[in-house]
């Protein structure tokens, strides 16, 4: 699918469309006895007794513990089947037999999204477009084009810690790295400065982003038929919402339109490129659609596991000082590290890697079968049916990763560990054609700022604090803060270019799910 356009389009054509919204199980299973459920189920209620609004990942988290690799969940005539065993989510990763699904909470961000790449259905030719116009964004070349902004946003952080730190107070991890993450897509993606670090309270864009956020996700367990009186004010407030992001994208885009001319940036690419084999371009529409996308997907995700690696980092001194001592080892005394110097922390990269294992910020995924099938061998499938992959239980397997699932161990991503476990078990940034398009981008990024900060500071964690997780389609610590100590003697300061409006380093081109996963 990666390499034509349109091609599960023209087969749902040639095949009878399937319906769009919401597909219970039943529709989809023909067998789906066998597949457990809780029990004492409720007449219309189904499984929903006792289920927190706030948190039903991780309720549904709780009932896969108990029911196993695959099972079901009923809440008022919704049915859903969930998998989060190693085996049979590697078969739902064949792309021969299944394709992404767009549907619960994914489906509800269409009205933000629409067709861009992380909520296009597989049949809409803009996806197709929209990647291969934006994948060259992404090349290794493009990305040694990011790194020196990305200084400049990590310097503008590091600033704020060291008066945090000289004030005496503790710092708010979540809140600083949503502004980190924020301004690092929009400075190098799109040459928009939010100024989010000069702001006491979060920029609006992020505030409408998580409204956004949260209403898909409460859509997803609010009884449809008493949704329109139960969330009238939420509906109205998400309308605000949505119309804030299009008004602050529009103006974006306006800016290049009539300012001066880019660099080659993201933005660029879809106002200017056309498509190498059709020569079609993004429409206006899908253009917004697109910066959205990379706004919201391309930061929220990545802010969420920069927190949760800081959160263990803190929690677990002996690792964050072998990973400080890989730093000072690869950096050396430099001002500041050189783009290839970020991929060389390869125990640093470890780290991030097994935060995403355990609190993996993009939690889910789902898949539908392109024609019937039979899951494990047992489970008949039709066309069009669809299951959700929960990625921190498959990435709890033990029969995968061992029986100490549980503890944070960065060694569990050694290369010899990583052959001996078996295929699609690690899947944070989701699977196939579809899997996130900035993973590159994201990972540089990530491990770029966790280096920073191991080079500069001792974490110091709340000695009263227990990781709580905020659910919002993705996942992020619930008021997590730090305590710092500069370490000493104190390293040379990596301090980047001056940043604003104006870009300072050209991007180029080429590469890899949003997030922004698609």
């Amino acid at each position: 699918m990666a390499g034509t356009r349109g091609t599960q389009g023209s087969k749902g054509a040639s095949a009878g469309a399937l319906p769009k919204g919401f597909r219970s199980a039943e529709l989809g299973w023909p067998e789906l006895r066998r597949i457990p459920h809780p029990p004492y189920r409720v007449p219309l209620v189904g499984d929903a007794v006792g289920t927190n609004l706030r948190t039903p990942l991780q309720d549904s988290l709780r009932v896969g513990r108990r029911l196993g690799p695959i099972f079901r969940r009923k809440g008022f005539g919704k049915e859903i089947v969930f998998v989060w065993g190693a085996g049979l989510t590697g078969e739902l990763a064949d792309e021969s037999r299944f394709a992404k699904h767009v549907g619960l909470g994914v489906a509800n961000l269409r009205p933000v999204a629409g067709d861009g790449l992380f909520t296009a259905y597989n049949h809409e030719p803009n996806w197709q477009l929209a990647h291969d116009v934006l994948a060259p964004g992404f090349s290794r070349e493009a990305m040694e084009g990011y790194h020196a902004m990305m200084l400049g946003v990590a310097a503008r952080l590091t600033d704020r810690w060291d008066a945090e730190q000289a004030a005496g107070r503790a710092v708010d991890v979540p809140g600083d790295m949503t502004k980190l993450t924020l301004e690092t897509i929009a400075r190098t993606g799109f040459g928009h400065d939010f100024a989010s670090f000069e702001r006491a309270r979060p920029h609006p864009f992020v505030t409408a982003m998580v409204g956004a956020l949260s209403y898909a996700q409460r859509l997803n367990v609010v009884p449809a038929p008493v949704a329109p009186v139960l969330m009238r004010t939420a509906t109205r407030r998400n309308r605000a919402d949505v119309a804030y992001l299009n008004r602050t994208v529009d103006a974006v885009v306006e800016t290049r339109l009539h300012g001066p001319a880019g660099d080659g940036d993201l933005l660029d690419r879809m106002l200017e490129t056309a498509h190498p084999e059709t020569g079609e371009h993004l429409t206006p529409e899908n253009v917004r659609r697109q910066v959205i996308t990379f706004l919201i997907a391309g930061h929220e995700t990545t802010s969420g596991a920069l927190s949760f690696a800081l959160h263990h980092l803190a929690q677990h001194p002996e690792i964050a000082a072998r990973a400080r001592a890989e730093v000072d080892r690869v950096w050396g005394d430099a001002p500041e590290p050189a783009y290839d110097q970020v991929a060389r922390l390869r125990y640093v990269r470890r780290v991030l890697d097994e935060s995403l294992r355990l609190w993996p910020t993009a939690p889910a995924f789902a898949r539908e079968a392109r024609e019937d099938t039979v899951l494990g061998g047992v489970h008949p499938m039709r066309r069009g049916a669809w299951a959700l992959v929960l990625m921190p239980l498959l990435h709890r397997d033990p029969d995968a990763w061992g029986p100490d699932t549980e503890r944070f161990d960065p060694d569990r991503f050694e290369p010899a560990a990583v052959r001996a476990r078996p295929a699609h078990t690690f899947k944070p940034f989701g699977t196939g054609a579809r899997a996130c398009i900035g993973r590159q981008f994201a990972l540089h990024e990530a491990t770029l700022v966790l280096g920073l900060l191991l080079r500069r500071y001792e974490l110091l964690p709340d000695p009263a604090y227990r990781l709580r997780v905020a659910e919002r389609l993705t996942l992020m610590p619930d008021g997590l803060t730090l305590n710092l100590r500069r370490r000493s003697p104190v390293p040379a300061p990596a301090v980047g270019p001056e940043v604003s409006g104006v870009r300072e380093a050209p991007p180029a081109s080429r590469c890899p799910v949003t997030g922004a996963g698609e």
